[in-house]
């Protein structure tokens, strides 16, 4: 009997966490070298520590200083249980809700039948590669798949607006499940970052701020916005859409060297061997992420609920202001400012530069904006050290300490200094001591300068 799903569709909206194991895979290795077991004790640990400790169960994921190390399935699995402990505090199971454990299998003509009926621009075709990757959906993650349709989010709504605007495939929402798992905060290996995995160059060209404290690659409306622009652009290049999306992945430039090898073809699917193994494997990813968007309930997979703020408002911040101000205040957890805010690397809005935007809860807005004169005070001496300026004491003659000349005994005498001179060898020439020199001069080190006198006794 088929599971009945307890939530409406805006419920899926966060998929993403699925598809972070799914990043890693296309990332390194080919779907199918993935099939060994996990070995690592501190991943088997945190796994089974996340139902009850999941605080514990992050602190040991952070722990592991490079997992792009790991062989594949326990990379897989780093990705897919930090992700949830980091949402773990904001997710219950449905009372009603209970994803069956068995995945019904279906025959080529029903995936080819589904994808068919998905209203899409883009073409879904169907192969034995795309069925691969929804088995692994819809099959051995089925569990993880569960935990990912939970959490509501605020994130389809804005994507869609900015496709709609640029007159683009509303299916193109889904490809930020591809790049970041749509965890806005993820930074590959090479340095791009953002839902929408911006390099911080091509960033730039499209008007995202990147500095110590903010990266608008980071930012959802920002980086989305920049993300619809830099599609439509690609488009007008390919014409179509699969190698827009490929290009996406690997760049343009690798997508032409396939097309020039390949003579000229502009079919991605006659093109697939000339593409890097990641690449291969993007489009397939995406059109089986489309298919398990739209048929999970047809899987016997049910999303959880959610506690992550549904509704939330924006108030512009023109002062330096830190995430801890806000919390101590306004009420609202530390880590869903930063949640709602990942642009602000540092917990920090520089607002004395720029008047820059802070996303709330909306019950705490107003709360915000009534208290606000006393949130920019609350701590601030405490959280925000750098000084203005500096003050300087200079060691100038004044304030340097007086040493006063003494007379010496015997005939005085007056020795000009010539270049290459030192108060050594002066010195032995006169059949004195240094420390003579040095007190009949009034000298507080032995410095001296070609031109000037010493006075001599002798």
């Amino acid at each position: 009997m088929k599971t009945r799903c307890c939530y409406p569709k805006r419920y899926l909206l966060l998929f993403f966490s699925l598809l972070v194991s799914v990043g890693s895979i296309l990332m390194s290795v080919s779907l199918s070298s993935c099939s060994s077991s996990v070995k690592s004790p501190l991943l088997l640990s945190a796994d089974s520590l996340m139902e009850i400790y999941p605080d514990s169960a992050l602190s040991i994921l952070e722990s592991i200083s490079s997992p792009q190390k790991l062989p594949c399935a326990d990379r897989a699995l780093y990705a897919l249980l930090l992700t949830q402990a980091r949402h773990k505090n904001y997710i219950d199971l449905g009372k009603d809700c209970s994803t069956a454990e068995i995945n019904p299998l279906f025959s080529d003509s029903v995936y080819i039948d589904r994808l068919s009926r998905i209203p899409a621009i883009m073409e879904m075709p169907y192969n034995d590669i795309i069925r691969k990757f929804i088995d692994m959906y819809a099959g051995r993650l089925r569990n993880q798949v569960s935990f990912m349709l939970s959490a509501c989010n605020f994130y389809m709504p804005i994507f869609e607006e900015a496709l709609d605007a640029y007159g683009l495939p509303l299916e193109l929402k889904y490809l930020p499940i591809i790049e970041s798992a749509l965890n806005p905060s993820a930074v590959s290996r090479a340095g791009a970052s953002g839902l929408w995995q911006f390099m911080i160059g091509t960033g730039k060209i499209y008007g995202l701020e990147s500095n110590s404290l903010v990266d608008e690659r980071r930012d959802p409306i920002k980086a989305t916005w920049a993300a619809a622009r830099y599609l439509k652009e690609m488009y007008a290049i390919y014409g179509d859409w699969n190698l827009v999306i490929a290009a996406y992945n690997c760049g343009p430039g690798t997508i032409n060297k396939a097309i020039r090898r390949a003579n000229g073809e502009t079919d991605y699917w006659k093109i697939y061997n000339l593409l890097p193994k990641e690449t291969r494997g993007y489009v397939p990813a995406f059109i089986a992420a489309n298919y398990v968007m739209t048929y999970y309930c047809d899987h016997n997979i049910c999303p959880m609920e959610t506690n992550i703020p549904a509704s939330t408002d924006t108030v512009q911040v023109n002062k330096n202001l830190h995430f801890e101000q806000i919390a101590d205040l306004c009420n609202v957890p530390l880590d869903q400012i930063k949640s709602l805010n990942p642009q602000y690397k540092k917990q920090v809005i520089p607002g004395d530069s720029k008047p820059y935007t802070l996303r709330l809860p909306i019950e705490a807005i107003s709360n915000f904006i009534d208290k606000q004169d006393t949130i920019y005070a609350h701590r601030s001496n405490e959280l925000f050290r750098n000084r203005k300026t500096v003050a300087v004491k200079e060691n100038t003659p004044s304030t340097r300490k007086a040493t006063t000349a003494v007379s010496g005994k015997g005939k005085l005498s007056y020795y000009t200094i010539k270049s290459g001179d030192t108060l050594s060898t002066i010195a032995g020439k006169y059949g004195v001591s240094v420390k003579d020199i040095q007190r009949w001069n009034g000298m507080s080190n032995t410095k001296i300068a070609a031109g000037k006198r010493l006075k001599i006794y002798k």
